[in-house]
């Protein structure tokens, strides 16, 4: 088999190289003795364990993409690929905070950020502080481009005024990436991305979200009045953040597909185990083919699932296209992910529609893959446009 480094140029997409395997063990064996623990009492109690983000923070989850140079790992993109998938397999809350710090924020500053914002952020973003990337509002959604959030000049400052709502890691994070228009005559070509510290005078993070899946991710709502942020904060070029936004966002989608995988795996497995050692007249029910052959449908369509999310991620490492394999992975994988956990509630009966099983929360945790950092709706579109040359 071909290599060049670390990355397969040939053979199976699940065929992994030797580092990758190392890495996925690694981020798996974490996943089983390090989240897995938490997770009843982090959905119950609807709140992130702090010793957990730090554990995850000092085992180098946070900055697996960025340059040893800043501290980080410097892995591949595929990587975090596999641990968001690995920690989702536990947790899909877990998996979240770690795909929008590495696929996002982090991403967003090695590839846009200044040096010297790279030396005083990325460093923190890999030790110890947790990133959000600001970019909805409450009539913003799909039209992410129809912002209302204002800056305006002053000096050598912006003033920022506006609101957010739904930031991911938004009551734990210390530093967010706002967009905000400067220009709103030019459309979203005044569209600018800042960095804001938490703390910033002016700047509050408001009501935390009561969700129905995702419980331990904090999901907020961000206030900015008159928040005043220092020229030198201009993440990227000014009336340039739509250029941001959309392509972080494209590589972000596939961090949401590697979640949605994670989700569906992880819902399988149990099922499965719980189908070898429920028993009905006389035999456990995965003796009866009509359980064997549900089972085996589910495992077939989470397999093409990972294919797609991994297809994605290895196109993204190796320089290729891969917007309409982003688009495909994200609609398809969060489409699995819903049907497969809402199959398995079903193999476990009345107990499936308890909270004494993990049945029902995977179920509550796949509704979101359809939904953030781009609808279903929108990925169909975005493939139409695609494959019609539009």
């Amino acid at each position: 088999m071909a290599e060049s480094g670390d990355n397969l140029l040939y053979g199976p997409l699940t065929a992994l190289s030797e580092e990758e395997s190392m890495f996925q063990a690694m981020a798996r064996e974490f996943a089983a003795n390090e989240i897995l623990p938490h997770v009843q009492a982090m959905d119950r109690e609807s709140a992130f364990n702090h010793a957990l983000l730090d554990s995850i923070f000092a085992q180098g989850f946070m900055g697996i993409e960025v340059a040893e140079t800043y501290g980080g790992s410097g892995g591949s993109f595929f990587q975090a690929i596999l641990a968001i998938e690995e920690f989702s397999h536990v947790d899909a809350s877990t998996g979240v905070v770690i795909d929008v710090q590495n696929t996002l924020v982090n991403n967003a500053l090695q590839k846009w950020g200044t040096e010297e914002q790279k030396q005083r952020y990325l460093t923190r973003l890999v030790r110890d502080t947790l990133g959000a990337y600001a970019l909805s509002e409450a009539n913003s959604g799909s039209d992410a481009f129809a912002l209302t959030t204002r800056a305006r000049e002053d000096g050598g400052n912006f003033v920022l005024n506006g609101r957010k709502l739904w930031i991911t890691n938004a009551r734990e994070a210390g530093l967010f990436i706002v967009f905000a228009n400067v220009n709103p005559d030019a459309g979203y070509r005044g569209i600018t991305a800042f960095l804001v510290e938490s703390g910033t005078p002016g700047f509050i993070v408001g009501k935390k979200e009561d969700k129905l899946g995702i419980r331990a991710s904090s999901t907020c709502e961000l206030i900015l009045e008159d928040c005043r942020v220092p020229r030198a904060n201009v993440l990227g070029e000014v009336g340039k953040g739509y250029k941001l936004a959309i392509e972080t966002l494209n590589e972000g989608r596939i961090g949401i597909s590697a979640q949605m995988v994670g989700v569906a795996s992880g819902a399988l497995e149990g099922a499965i185990r719980y189908a070898q050692e429920r028993k009905q007249f006389g035999k456990p029910i995965a003796e009866f083919q009509a359980i064997q052959f549900q089972l085996a449908r589910l495992a077939t369509e989470v397999e093409a699932a990972r294919l797609m999310a991994y297809n994605a991620a290895r196109l993204k490492d190796a320089g290729l296209p891969f917007l309409k394999e982003a688009a495909m992975a994200k609609y398809f994988t969060s489409d699995v992910a819903e049907r497969v956990a809402s199959e398995c509630v079903e193999v476990y009966g009345g107990y499936g529609f308890t909270r004494d099983y993990p049945a029902e929360k995977f179920l509550r945790d796949a509704k979101i893959g359809k939904i953030y950092e781009g609808t279903s709706f929108m990925q169909l579109q975005t493939i139409a446009k695609i494959i019609m040359g539009a």
